[in-house]
Formats: C-alpha cells, structure tokens, sequence
C-alpha cells in the first residue's frame, strides 16, 4: 500500500472511531478500493483529473543537445457539468481527458459510478462516488428510470450531432473536390484555347 493510501485509510480509520469497531474484512475491502498513485499534485486534490498530473523531462536545444529541465502540466478547464442525481449543474475544474472520459461515460453521475474506487486519485473523489452511490441507492425505481431515460436521450442526441457533423464535413469536402475540378477543366480549356490561337498566328 502506497504512503497516500495509508493516510486516506488512517482517515477512515479515525472517522469510524479506530480499527477495531469494524469487521476485518470489511477493513480489507477499504483497503482494496484506495488509490494505487503514489503522488497527487495538489490541484488535483480540488477537482477531476483523472489520471493526469504534472509531468518532469529535459528540454533539449537543437544545436548542442544541452539540457535543461522542465515541466508538463495538464490542460485543466473549468467547467459546468449537469448532474441529473442533484438536477443542477456543477461547476468543477476537470482536465480535458476527464472531460472525454465523461462524455464517453454519458455523464457526471455515470462517470463516478463506473470508475472504480482504486482509480479515484483523491479524497474528494472517494468521497463524492460514496455519496452518488447512496442517493442512488435510496431513489425509487421510476425515479431512476426517469434519470436513466434522459442520460440516453442526451446520449442519442450527441450521437445524432456526430452523425450529422461528419455528414456535412463529407459533404463540403466532396463539393470542394468538384470545385477545384470544375477550376482544372477551365484551366485545361483555356490553355488549349490559348494554343489554337497561337497555331493560328504561326501559319498567318
């Protein structure tokens, strides 16, 4: 178990009230679902990256291959992101791949509830995954279903915006094709054009 996982387990321990009160193996399974990473950087701490975090290398010049080092950071954004258990938007900075790991997932909600909790990097994470697990838990089942009918409408509507944004990328590219086509036959017209005159003006 890495350094940041005894602490957030030490945490547990504490808030439960130490490690006795609890069945070993519900303990044993705690452990199972803490982070693996050993290092979190501390903005991730405040939102969801998913994996990505700052990053050291060497910056190499081009003439003498000297180095020198430096840093990668991810591309953090904040965003508003709805989320249908609470029917509200949340405002979060999240890193771009969280994003495309969230839209792939259907949402906020479904992200969290299909992330494992070992790939939480942080406390908030474990946190707020335990918290949309219970609500959902103690919804009624037309609630869920009501929730579940409007995440595959959002799905089917992007998926329909895909659809349609290919299309008409295929669309202007094959009218382009037939432009600059059409503009290589005038071309081609005009040069023979041009070499029938100039025939003509030879033989006169």
């Amino acid at each position: 178990m890495s350094f940041r996982a005894k602490e957030i387990y030490n945490k547990v321990v504490r808030r439960v009230g130490g490690d006795g009160k609890l069945p070993a193996e519900l303990m044993e399974s705690v452990k199972s679902m803490l982070p693996k990473s050993k290092v979190v950087m501390g903005r991730a701490k405040r939102g969801i990256f998913a994996g990505r975090h700052i990053q050291f290398g060497n910056k190499v010049s081009e003439d003498g291959g000297n180095k020198s080092r430096r840093n990668w950071k991810p591309n953090v954004q904040e965003k508003r992101l709805f989320s249908y258990i609470h029917e509200r938007h949340i405002r979060l900075k999240v890193t771009t791949h969280a994003l495309r790991c969230i839209d792939k997932a259907g949402g906020i909600d479904e992200y969290l509830l299909k992330t494992p909790y070992n790939k939480m990097d942080t406390e908030m994470c474990i946190a707020w995954k335990a918290k949309i697990e219970k609500m959902y838990s103690e919804l009624p089942p037309e609630e869920e279903a009501k929730i579940e009918q409007g995440s595959e409408e959002v799905r089917s509507a992007k998926r329909e915006f895909h659809r349609e944004s290919r299309r008409a990328i295929a669309l202007s590219k094959q009218s382009q094709l037939e432009a600059t086509k059409a503009d290589d036959d005038e071309t081609t017209e005009v040069e023979h054009t041009n070499k029938e005159v100039s025939d003509v003006a030879e033989k006169s």
